[in-house]
């Protein structure tokens, strides 16, 4: 794995098999001044790239806005998007991504259902509408299609393999699992860690065997790590893991790579630095590697095309 601060091509290049681009790292809401700047203020929104396939968006928050915004204007576009669930961080730059505008376009959205009596079509159309948004979805010029996610089978998007499951979190949730090219990616932006977890003593809580299902071996997991230790104990029912919890997690699953995700608004650069640092010392000697998520980092691994 190789990574960089470059912005994304649009595609992999000759020698790259596979590219993960981070285009919107926080979670709950954006946020924008100069003391997040490094990390970026963008909601929840990764692409993945790979050799032959179309591009694999995962969630569909604000950064999605900034990934358009990087694609050559006014041409068609042709994706998938899997979305972990329709909390506002998550799907809000659905109508701010430019090639969703633009006609002959298609995007085709994977989602959970809400749960909550409203079909996948129902729940995003409740918010793409007048009074809360001036357009509908069905006014777009290009064509989005809604599917409600596959959790009890792989299933695939050429030659990528997704799987789905469902992870404790507030409201239905999914996290992924995407293998092609010999590279497998954890996606579990949203997680909600158990209370009985307590790192100074060595773990306890256990890890959800779904997630373990979706990381186990994994050369990256993007996880979710919005808490501190003491905000956890603030906010321990809101769906979501401490930075301790994100390395368990990796540990359990023997991953390779820990992207620390969905950081909190309130958690400025330097903050994000620290816990870097200290995740680092925790998971030295489990041969896990740590890094924070920020936009514009692009993470390739090198092989030939297939």
């Amino acid at each position: 794995m190789v990574g960089s601060g470059g912005e994304a091509s649009g595609h992999t290049g000759d020698d790259v098999a596979l590219a993960v681009t981070f285009f919107g790292v926080r979670g709950s809401t954006p946020c924008c001044s100069a003391n997040v700047s490094r990390y970026g203020g963008n909601t929840s929104s990764v692409v993945i790239e790979a050799a032959g396939c179309d591009p694999l968006l995962l969630d569909l928050g604000t950064g999605v806005r900034v990934y358009g915004e990087s694609l050559p204007k006014g041409e068609a576009y042709r994706g998938a998007a899997l979305v972990s669930h329709l909390h506002w961080d998550h799907v809000q730059g659905l109508p701010f991504f430019a090639p969703a505008l633009c006609a002959g376009s298609r995007l085709d959205i994977y989602a959970p259902a809400p749960g909550c009596g409203m079909t996948l079509d129902q729940a995003v159309d409740a918010c793409i509408r007048p009074p809360f948004f001036p357009v509908t979805r069905r006014e777009m010029a290009g064509q989005v299609n809604l599917q409600e996610v596959t959790t009890d089978r792989p299933f695939s998007l050429g030659a990528v393999t997704v799987t789905a499951k469902v992870v404790p979190h507030v409201g239905l949730t999914v996290g992924y699992r995407v293998d092609c090219h010999g590279v497998s990616i954890a996606y579990v932006p949203d997680h909600q860690q158990p209370q009985g977890f307590r790192p100074a003593c060595g773990g306890g809580g256990g890890v959800d065997a779904a997630v373990l299902e979706l990381a186990r071996g994994v050369d990256l997991l993007i996880h979710d790590a919005q808490y501190t230790d003491e905000e956890f104990a603030e906010k321990a029912t809101w769906g979501h893991s401490t930075v301790g919890y994100a390395i368990e997690v990796a540990r359990q699953a023997g991953a390779a790579t820990l992207a620390l995700f969905h950081h909190d608004p309130l958690h400025d650069d330097a903050m994000i630095d620290g816990f870097v640092s200290l995740a680092r010392q925790a998971a030295s000697g489990h041969g896990l590697e740590v890094l924070a998520a920020r936009e514009g980092l692009r993470l390739t691994w090198p092989g030939p095309l297939r």
